[in-house]
């Protein structure tokens, strides 16, 4: 018989997708601010990075204190921020009412990204759990996209589904820890905090995070406005490619967690992200619906598999989860930049100007994050879950068979916070 996997981590699926939703419905949010608030398109992306750079912040003060404070506490009072920031940020139109709900609403996030993010590091085979959290963000987004807009106008409805996830998410909580039991004995035997491991390789994937995850949303942001005034196309269409376009995304999610690591790192996020660098100049020069949804589902279709694996890179980097939530947190910079680059670099220059700019930074940051890629893949690898056939045996088997029959199950030995 088959040697059972391990359960699923469903609480850190689940919070990875509420962390999540918010970048992902960014250019519906930003899109209907602009159009139902007194704000012009860039003053609404101005609201969209603040609430991103918030989220960022989240991740940096809480890098490394999760599991002293302990995953349910945090991971409940990141909720309830969340939706408490957005449900009220939903229900009033006064302008700096709704920027503080968004400010809110977005440290929550990055509170709720940050637990979910020490959790999966913690995990045997980060990949697959990240892998199934961005199945769950890309789904529940392709829905709201197909749902806002037979919801009327407004600027609520989208910072409403955040909201809403965020309540719906809280009785999950009750299965996460309150607080890690071996964490502070580590770190009496440290004298202090551990130190971080890998650090010159995790200094270098957190510098290029910000620029990487900048290009992909300074398109993203924009992508509405691009579909809408470029493209010509009504808001239900454009609704309907940005679902496909996440459909698309969850197929090639799929196709991530199918291979699992078995090109490496190296090769997904080097030739992914020069991939997603073409398809950010066809989207952004889009001028009719052939251009604009092929850009757009291309794009979407590479986004996560890149993401997915990168999320596990810094994982593999420190099984506490420092690592994974500085990147993460690194990688929020970038997006809190993104629609605001986006609508500057547009208004200056227009969008397929915008796009092949973006496409060139897209291009010189994929080299230094392929050399983390490489060297990190031969310091440490995930452990996959490898089924073992167990056969009776009429005669005892020798003791020293007996370390075949847990190796493949057995985790690495690793300084976990868990």
């Amino acid at each position: 018989m088959s040697a059972p996997r391990s359960p699923l981590p469903w609480p850190l699926v689940a919070l990875f997708t509420a962390g999540y939703l918010a970048p992902y419905l960014l250019p519906t949010t930003v899109g209907r601010l602009d159009a139902a608030l007194p704000l012009t398109a860039t003053q609404a992306g101005a609201v969209g990075s603040a609430l991103l750079l918030a989220s960022a912040t989240a991740g940096f003060l809480l890098a490394s204190r999760v599991d002293r404070i302990g995953a349910r506490p945090l991971a409940r009072a990141g909720l309830l921020l969340a939706a408490l920031g957005y449900g009220g940020a939903a229900l009033t139109h006064a302008v700096p009412a709704v920027v503080a709900g968004a400010l809110v609403g977005g440290f929550g996030s990055g509170t709720v990204t940050a637990v979910a993010a020490t959790g999966i590091a913690a995990q045997r085979d980060p990949h697959r759990t990240s892998t199934l959290g961005l199945l769950g963000v890309s789904a529940l987004a392709g829905a709201v996209y197909l749902t806002v807009p037979h919801l009327g106008p407004g600027h609520g409805q989208p910072l409403a589904a955040i909201a809403l996830t965020a309540l719906a998410i809280w009785p999950l909580t009750g299965r996460l820890p309150a607080r890690t039991a071996d964490g502070p004995a580590a770190h009496r035997q440290e004298g202090g905090r551990p130190p971080l491991p890998h650090r010159t390789l995790g200094l270098i994937l957190v510098a290029a995070m910000p620029c990487w995850s900048l290009a992909q949303n300074a398109l993203w942001g924009v992508s509405g406005r691009i579909g809408l005034r470029q493209a010509h196309l009504s808001e239900a269409t454009v609704g309907v490619v940005f679902a496909v376009a996440l459909g698309a995304g969850l197929l090639g999610v799929l196709g991530a967690g199918a291979i699992g690591p078995r090109l490496g790192r190296a090769v997904p996020v080097g030739a992914g992200t020069v991939l997603i660098a073409g398809c950010i100049a066809l989207s952004a020069s889009a001028a009719d619906l052939p251009v604009f949804a092929t850009g757009e589902i291309a794009w979407n279709l590479c986004y996560p598999i890149v993401l997915s694996y990168l999320i596990g890179l810094a994982a593999s980097l420190d099984p506490r989860g420092r690592w994974a939530v500085l990147a993460g947190s690194a990688s929020s910079l970038g997006t809190a930049a993104g629609p605001l680059a986006g609508s500057l670099l547009s208004a200056w220059a227009g969008f397929p100007v915008m796009g092949a700019v973006l496409a060139v930074g897209l291009l010189v940051v994929a080299v230094p994050m392929t050399v983390v890629a490489r060297r990190a893949g031969r310091v440490v690898l995930p452990v996959v879950e490898i089924p073992v056939v167990e056969i009776p045996l009429e005669t005892p088997a020798l003791p020293a068979r007996g370390a075949y029959d847990t190796a493949a199950a057995a985790p690495l030995p690793q300084a976990s916070a868990r």
